[in-house]
């Protein structure tokens, strides 16, 4: 299905498929089934009616469905009684059945590096967490003050997703690092999501102002660091696609806008996403700084405890105190 010349081995075998559905050939009790993860780069002439008479469209699977999958690789490994399939279904939005089989397998390893004889519960939260944010790096050293200051950014961003509404909820909060991020802090939806409100995407950009904002009122405008420039990154693209894709600005009105465009135009768009981000900032501002008290709460339970849940944070709002189980095989502290 490549754009080669006519002598292209693929067009010549795109031509064949061509030439026998066209009926050349007495083909009558053969069924032609196909299947692409790439309809985009598919030649039109094989869309064309009467060639594949029905299309079906396979999403990723929705949370009943991850959780019949999850169920089908959990059959393969030895599992602790308090597994709940349906718990790790809700936690692995647009996930694959092969990002399943892949979460099963991580989980399975765990527990056999931990010499446990089955998969408990907790080995597929920390495989669930290697696939969607990386691989801890325990082993990476970090100074008290890049921690410190680590808490705080990741407090920040748990902080305003609690009370700026619209914000999917918090699940869980780590300065334990991960891939490349020094920290990360996770919402997840209650249930699948098919599209989001415009409410909720400013929610979600004064979230992603969180980090930063914290360490700007907790450190000073001369000691951020470059830990937020993944979140520019994304407020940025969150804003542009705002104003240019979904008609959320009222200035540019319900258009779409591609590349094509006057530098008027260009320079209105980069206007209102600066206005759209810049609103978003002050409203992260003005909850942190109400909130500073709850801000220190966080960050020193982060220091303490490097991994806190949706469930911690929200006792340690209302005053209560976290217990951690004695576990027999304590996990090392990262250095610092």
């Amino acid at each position: 299905v490549g754009a080669g010349g006519g002598n292209d081995e693929r067009e010549q075998t795109l031509n064949q498929i061509l030439v026998e559905m066209d009926g050349f050939e007495a083909n009558e009790d053969v069924i032609l089934i196909a299947a692409t993860n790439r309809p985009d780069v598919l030649d039109p002439a094989l869309l064309r009616p009467g060639r594949f008479d029905r299309q079906v469209v396979v999403p990723n699977p929705d949370i009943l469905g991850r959780e019949k999958i999850l169920k089908v690789h959990l059959r393969k490994v030895p599992m602790a009684p308090d597994v709940d399939a349906k718990v790790i279904a809700r936690g692995t939005p647009g996930f694959s059945g092969a990002d399943l089989a892949n979460l099963v397998n991580e989980a399975a390893l765990l527990a056999a590096r931990r010499n446990r004889r089955v998969v408990s519960m907790q080995e597929l939260e920390d495989a669930k967490d290697k696939v969607m944010m990386g691989s801890e790096r325990r082993s990476m050293v970090m100074s008290e003050e890049e921690k410190t200051l680590t808490a705080y950014h990741e407090a920040g961003h748990a902080l305003v997703g609690i009370h700026v509404a619209g914000n999917d909820p918090l699940h869980k909060v780590t300065i334990i690092p991960r891939g490349r991020a020094l920290g990360v802090t996770m919402n997840l939806p209650e249930r699948d999501r098919l599209g989001y409100k415009k409410l909720e995407m400013h929610a979600k950009l004064a979230m992603m102002y969180g980090g930063r904002a914290a360490e700007d009122i907790i450190f000073g405008p001369e000691n951020v660091t470059t830990g937020a420039s993944n979140d520019l990154q994304q407020a940025t693209g969150l804003a542009r696609r705002m104003v240019t894709e979904f008609g959320m600005s009222d200035k540019l009105g319900r258009l779409r806008y591609s590349d094509n465009i006057s530098e008027k135009t260009a320079q209105l768009i980069d206007d209102e996403v600066r206005r759209i981000c810049e609103e978003a900032e002050t409203r992260c501002y003005d909850v942190l700084r109400e909130h500073q008290d709850e801000l220190h709460t966080i960050a020193k339970a982060l220091l303490e405890y490097e991994t806190l849940s949706g469930a911690d944070v929200h006792k340690l709002l209302r005053g209560e105190s976290i217990e951690r189980p004695e576990d027999d095989e304590p996990s090392p502290k990262s250095g610092g």
